[in-house]
C-alpha cells in the first residue's frame, strides 16, 4: 500500500484484521515520507509486518520510476528506525529452506541446524555432521522474496508499458468496473512474467501488450489458492491468498484505491493442494 494513501489503505484493508496503533500508524506516515526523501524513491509501499516471538518486523519497499525494476527493502522494529537489507539470492533461498517454525524478532538471532557434508581424507571417503548456522536476518529476505514472487497483487491497467520498455504508473487509471473485479483474470502478479514467456503467439494474440505484460493469477497453480470476496455493501473486493495466509490485496471498483499488506508469521500454507 502506497504511504500517501497509508490511512485509507489500512482502513479498507482492515477487514481482515489487519490493523495499527494509532501512535504505530502515526510513526509510518512521518518515517515513510523521511525514507522516500532520503532513499530518492520514486514510491514507497508499506508492504506489511511479519509477526515475531519477541517483536515484530515492520517491512517498506522503495520503487524507482521503472515500477518493476528491483525494489528495496527495508524493515524496522519501532516504525521510526528503517534498515536496508540486502537483495534476495538463489543462495539465501537455498540456506533457510531447511528453517521452520515462527520468526524471533530479532535480526541478529542464528538458527543452527545440522547438514551431512562429505569429508575426503586421502583415500577414504566419509561424511560428517556439520552445524550450518542462518542469520534471521537472511531468512527474512528470502520470505520477503518469495512472498513477492508469489503473492503481490496489482489490478489490470494500474501499470502500462511505454514502447521504450520501462513499466509506469498509469495516471489515467480510474480502476476496475464492478463486474471485472470481481474476475481473478483482472489482477496480475507485480512481479517480472515467468508464464506470459511461455504462451504461444496464438494466446498472445487478444492481449494489449502495453497492459498485459505480467502473469494473470487466474493461472496460479494450485487452482482455488485465492479467496475473493466483495464487501461494503459490493464496494470493496477482497483477494486473500490461502498459499501465504496473512495476504490481503484490496480494491475499490472504479476509483484508483488499491493495494495489498502481508500481516502474518512469514510461513507458506505447504498442505494448501489436499485442503483444496
Amino acid at each position: 500500500m502506497d504511504e500517501e494513501s497509508l490511512l485509507l489503505s489500512l482502513e479498507l484493508a482492515s477487514g481482515s484484521g489487519q490493523g495499527l496503533s494509532p501512535d504505530r500508524r502515526a510513526s509510518l506516515l512521518t518515517s515513510l515520507m523521511l525514507v522516500k526523501r532520503d532513499y530518492r524513491f520514486d514510491r514507497v509501499l508499506f508492504w506489511g509486518r511479519i509477526l515475531g516471538l519477541v517483536a515484530d518486523y515492520y517491512i517498506a519497499q522503495g520503487l524507482s520510476e521503472d515500477q518493476l525494476a528491483p525494489r528495496k527493502t527495508l524493515y524496522s522494529l519501532n516504525c521510526m528506525e528503517w534498515s536496508l537489507l540486502p537483495p534476495a539470492t538463489e543462495e539465501m533461498e537455498m540456506q533457510t529452506s531447511v528453517v521452520k517454525g515462527r520468526f524471533m524478532g530479532d535480526p541478529s538471532h542464528a538458527y543452527e541446524h545440522t547438514e551431512l557434508q562429505r569429508v575426503n581424507e586421502g583415500e577414504k571417503v566419509f561424511e560428517e555432521e556439520v552445524v550450518v548456522q542462518v542469520k534471521e536476518e537472511i531468512r527474512l529476505v528470502s520470505i520477503i522474496d518469495q512472498i513477492d514472487k508469489a503473492v503481490a497483487v496489482i489490478p489490470r491497467g494500474a501499470l502500462f508499458k511505454t514502447p521504450f520498455g520501462p513499466i509506469r504508473v498509469n495516471r489515467t487509471f480510474e480502476g476496475l468496473s464492478s463486474s471485472e473485479a470481481k474476475k481473478l483474470s483482472s489482477y496480475f502478479h507485480f512481479r517480472e512474467p515467468v508464464e506470459l514467456k511461455n504462451k504461444t503467439l496464438l494466446e498472445k494474440a487478444d492481449l494489449d501488450p502495453s497492459l498485459d505484460f505480467m502473469d494473470s493469477l487466474e493461472h496460479d497453480i494450485p487452482k482455488g489458492s485465492w479467496s475473493i470476496q466483495m464487501e461494503r455493501g459490493n464496494t470493496l473486493v477482497v483477494l486473500r491468498s490461502l498459499l501465504w495466509p496473512g495476504l490481503t490485496f484490496y480494491h475499490a471498483p472504479r476509483t484508483k484505491n488499491y493495494g495489498y499488506i502481508y500481516v502474518g508469521t512469514g510461513e507458506k500454507n505447504i498442505d494448501l493442494p489436499f485442503m483444496l
